[in-house]
């Protein structure tokens, strides 16, 4: 009986410990990706999802471009911060805020000026599914770490 016991919690153990193993390529591959390689897999989703035209799709080619660029350069900036081991005030806190705030309004206003009404409203209805995303995955990812 014993013996059956112990086959049984390690044929358990290896199961989960395989699952493990599985879920984390995906998310090796996705860390690889260039930034290119993202915003063109970006562009082809809007393209799908919002049936941008041949200039539509110029133009925000152009928008994620520089929007990844200067998230690079954010995220640099606080890799430098992390490896000097600073960190922000809480006013330099509040100015990133801020200013990530005002980025995120000129962004969605120059989708606004690319997209018709239609399709800027289906881009904002997108915008508020991919957030809640986020949210239930962070919480997910709380209640796993607790």
């Amino acid at each position: 009986m014993k013996k059956l016991f112990i086959a049984a919690m390690l044929f358990v153990g290896v199961a989960s410990f395989a699952q493990d193993m599985d879920q984390k390529p995906a998310r090796d591959q996705r860390e690889r990706m260039t930034p290119e390689q993202r915003n063109e897999k970006q562009l082809k989703k809007l393209t799908s999802e919002l049936n941008l035209d041949a200039n539509q799709q110029t133009q925000v080619k152009q928008l994620l471009a520089d929007r990844s660029a200067k998230a690079e350069k954010l995220r640099e900036a606080r890799q430098a911060n992390k490896e000097n081991g600073t960190k922000l005030t809480a006013a330099e806190r509040e100015t990133f805020k801020k200013d990530m705030l005002a980025e995120r309004d000129a962004n969605d206003a120059k989708m606004k000026s690319i997209l018709n009404a239609d399709q800027y409203t289906k881009w904002k209805k997108i915008q508020e599914e991919n957030k809640d995303k986020a949210r239930e995955k962070m919480r997910e990812y709380k209640e796993e770490s607790n």
